[in-house]
């Protein structure tokens, strides 16, 4: 649980962006596409915890390669609620197993091409022998 100091927080455009590690291009570009929602001080961006929170999980999410909307899919069903937090955390659940699967496959994939790479490798590494000992 957070103190009342803590949810009363804001950030600057610039603090916010330096403390999670994106470029200030990026907040406004979400902001544009309605995935937060700063205050404002005159013309300057104000972000609060729920804002800051929101980041982090378009974050995540994008790490984990989800599309921008299916980010806001998951951002947007939460409104503290507990059976929306449970719906959003259900929804997170799926796009996550689908995500594990499709990187399981890749896996896989690079572990095949991996096999035949050292493979061809040995084969050339063995012509190169054999040459090498066909010219003394």
């Amino acid at each position: 649980m957070s103190s009342p100091a803590e949810d009363a927080r804001t950030w600057t455009v610039r603090e916010l962006a330096d403390e999670l590690g994106v470029t200030t291009r990026t907040l406004r570009f979400y902001e544009a596409e309605g995935l937060l929602a700063p205050l404002r001080q005159g013309t300057n961006r104000v972000y609060d915890v729920r804002d800051r929170a929101r980041l982090r999980l378009i974050l995540r999410g994008r790490r984990f390669g989800m599309t921008l909307s299916e980010c806001r899919e998951i951002v947007d069903m939460y409104d503290g609620a507990e059976t929306s937090e449970q719906r959003q955390l259900q929804t997170l659940l799926g796009r996550l197993d689908e995500i594990a699967t499709d990187l399981r496959e890749r896996q896989a994939d690079l572990r095949r091409t991996l096999a035949e790479v050292d493979d061809v490798a040995t084969q050339c590494r063995a012509r190169l022998t054999v040459l090498a000992g066909a010219g003394k």
